[in-house]
């Protein structure tokens, strides 16, 4: 009997040590209800992003590949992110994929204040698939950290062609950050950092989340109104509008020389380099950009340009 008493005691003793070790981390660290209370602080990004690409896409299900974990897998991304390594650098999947839920974006419970909602990252991104190039976007460096190119086209063999090598050739699905700094389309064709990337602080942040920070990640009209202020749509100056007449046309006279197909996926085959190249921009602004020219006009336009000329 005596014994059973000094082990509850010992129990009651540790209990007590560890709730008033608990109540010690939170006295120092912060509030909870910063953010855990009765407003919508969370609830309300947590419903807007479930109904985003990020939160409802089922991409995430790659994230258990070494190659794809840290931009499929939220849990991935936060990893990736702490050890300081880039996509391609990383060596085992997550076994246990997340999408890019808050955690993935955010600092959470580090402090257990309203700070965490701090960006996990905003440092400066280097593409690693283009030596030397820089992303320096502010806020937006956390979304270039994924939402940039996986290659460039390939280098043009001995006889002037190249090969497509696969039905989901291209520069993969994260081409956005390439598009605003003028890189990554294929030919010689000359790009430059497009006004969002140069004269928008925080570029995809501001764009895309807004003053209200809408968590659908929709661009926000309000966000372009600052500069244009007579727009009505992101369609300023007719841009989207001609981006798609052009994509359009390419996109029929690639199908007619048998190198797209009426889905969308390229030709696995050996062409001409100039035919890939048009190819190459084709997919590069159709799929994997998706702004029809706002992110770049003067670019975009330049490869589709450049593209058409291809094909008489």
């Amino acid at each position: 009997m005596q014994k059973r008493t000094m082990i509850m005691l010992g129990l009651v003793l540790a209990l007590t040590v560890l709730l008033v070790g608990a109540t010690s981390v939170f006295a120092q660290s912060g509030d909870c209800t910063d953010c855990h209370n009765d407003t919508t602080v969370i609830t309300g990004k947590k419903t807007a992003t479930d109904e985003s690409m990020h939160g409802m896409g089922e991409s995430y299900v790659r994230g258990t590949r070494n190659s794809c974990v840290g931009c499929h897998s939220g849990g991935g991304f936060s990893d990736m992110v702490a050890a300081g390594l880039a996509p391609n650098e990383l060596e085992t999947g997550d076994p246990d994929p997340t999408r890019q839920d808050c955690r993935a974006c955010h600092q959470v419970h580090v402090t257990y204040t309203a700070a965490d909602w701090a960006l996990e990252t905003t440092d400066p991104v280097a593409f690693y698939a283009f030596e030397g190039v820089t992303y320096d976007g502010g806020k937006g460096n956390l979304c270039a950290s994924c939402h940039q190119p996986r290659r460039g086209i390939a280098e043009v063999d001995a006889d002037g062609n190249i090969e497509v090598t696969s039905t989901h050739w291209g520069p993969h699905h994260g081409g956005q950050g390439a598009m605003l700094l003028g890189i990554a389309g294929a030919g010689d064709v000359e790009g430059a950092p497009g006004a969002h990337a140069t004269m928008v602080a925080d570029t995809c942040v501001t764009c895309h989340l807004g003053e209200g920070a809408d968590h659908t990640f929709e661009p926000a009209m309000a966000s372009c109104t600052g500069c244009h202020a007579d727009a009505e749509s992101f369609d300023i100056n007719g841009v989207q509008t001609e981006v798609q007449a052009m994509l359009d046309e390419l996109g029929e006279k690639l199908i007619a020389a048998g190198l797209l197909d009426e889905e969308g996926h390229p030709a696995v085959m050996v062409m001409p380099a100039d035919q890939a190249n048009a190819l190459w921009n084709w997919i590069f602004i159709a799929h994997e950009d998706g702004s029809l020219g706002v992110h770049n006009p003067a670019y975009t336009k330049a490869l589709l340009e450049a593209s058409l000329a291809v094909f008489p």
